[in-house]
């Protein structure tokens, strides 16, 4: 897809750049670029309107959920590091103060108060049912052409989680003399090692171990997202030039359609093979859009995941792993479509440069991802704005 209802964005931009935006000139005073470009991505994502009551009628008044919300989306679009720059910036600039609804006459919430909504808004997933909401409005009812998948490196402030070894349980000895003669007259004797190569005639080997991607296709979405890790962990993987990076953090997932518009996004650790997250993003993205092409690189070669793609009625482009062998290359039309899936790569880096992606703060799975999806949230509404050039 590369284009999208071009009147109804028309209309929605003319309507904040002619009219709303002249009103708050002439009450703020001047506005800068980036100031306008926070008022356009408010007015798209309309966060509002899932934040809910914030008082009802006990205790004290609380903040309202509103403005707070509008303030973290407002700290994506600026890049702002820490809630503190957030804060301080909220002080000295009256057109943001207004911009994300804090009255004038009052003072700004504390930054404790911030964090304990950051906390409400990333365990109720606010920021990603809006950005659900918001693919489903423009999207939903348009043919994408591609999806590019791909994941890319978090780097996080925590140490990282250890696999810890598995205890034996203690139990109460036996009685001393049964132990030792047990011990002379039964004699010890060592497991035996695996062998390599075929079988013997009547020999019983325990079976392989299932794959985590054909286990998948016979699970619900809600299975394959609890077994998908979260912790805190060190990951290594080679970057565009062929080079092996580390980090400690996690892994970002991200469906990106051809027009430039994150569709749906997922975290998992950062040790995590990113073909683990091709089957449940290919199921949420298939339930917001419909596209034709499924466009991933080799670390996605399988033959499990072709047969899904297909089963949903897309045509798997991947690119295939070699793994030893010859390498089999693209046919001339689906090498030119495969070019495509440098849109997921500019996705990527628009995601750590402009909204937020390399100041990943908070620590634990579900603050990080609320984090990133704030920032993935004002990507996708910038994305949509620029579709009406």
């Amino acid at each position: 897809m590369d284009t999208k209802s071009q009147d109804l964005i028309m209309q929605r931009w003319n309507v904040v750049q002619h009219e709303l935006i002249p009103e708050l000139r002439n009450d703020v005073g001047t506005l800068t670029p980036k100031l306008e470009k926070v008022i356009h991505i408010l007015d798209w994502v309309r966060i509002e309107e899932f934040t809910g009551p914030g008082w009802c009628g006990v205790g004290r008044h609380p903040h309202e959920r509103a403005w707070l919300a509008n303030a973290f989306v407002a700290k994506a679009v600026l890049g702002l590091a820490t809630t503190a720059a957030l804060i301080e910036r909220l002080t000295t600039d009256r057109a943001l103060r207004r911009i994300c609804g804090f009255p004038m006459c009052k003072k700004l919430p504390s930054e404790a108060t911030f964090s304990r909504a950051f906390d409400e808004f990333a365990e109720g997933k606010l920021a990603e049912r809006v950005h659900g909401m918001l693919v489903e409005e423009y999207l939903g009812d348009e043919l994408i052409g591609h999806l590019s998948r791909d994941g890319t490196a978090i780097e996080a402030r925590e140490r990282p989680k250890r696999c810890e070894a598995e205890v034996p349980v203690a139990t109460e000895p036996p009685d001393l003399l049964s132990t030792q003669d047990k011990a002379a007259t039964t004699p010890v004797t060592p497991a035996p090692a695996k062998r390599r190569g075929r079988p013997r005639h009547g020999e019983k080997r325990a079976p392989a171990k299932e794959s985590p991607i054909k286990r998948q296709r016979q699970q619900t979405l809600a299975q394959m997202m609890a077994e998908i890790p979260t912790d805190c962990d060190r990951g290594t993987k080679c970057n565009a030039q062929g080079y092996k990076i580390s980090w400690n953090g996690y892994k970002l997932h991200i469906d990106t359609a051809d027009c430039g518009v994150p569709v749906s996004a997922l975290l998992s650790s950062a040790s995590m093979h990113d073909s683990r997250a091709a089957i449940p993003l290919s199921l949420i993205s298939a339930a917001r859009v419909t596209s034709l092409y499924d466009v991933m690189d080799a670390a996605y070669c399988s033959g499990e995941l072709h047969e899904h793609c297909r089963g949903l009625g897309h045509v798997p482009l991947i690119d295939h792993n070699p793994r030893g062998g010859e390498k089999e290359e693209f046919e001339p039309t689906d090498a030119v479509r495969y070019n495509e899936r440098t849109v997921a790569e500019r996705s990527n880096a628009r995601l750590k440069d402009e909204f937020g992606g390399r100041t990943v703060r908070v620590k634990g799975g579900t603050k990080v991802m609320g984090h990133l999806m704030f920032g993935i949230l004002a990507l996708s509404a910038d994305q949509l704005m620029r579709l009406r050039q």
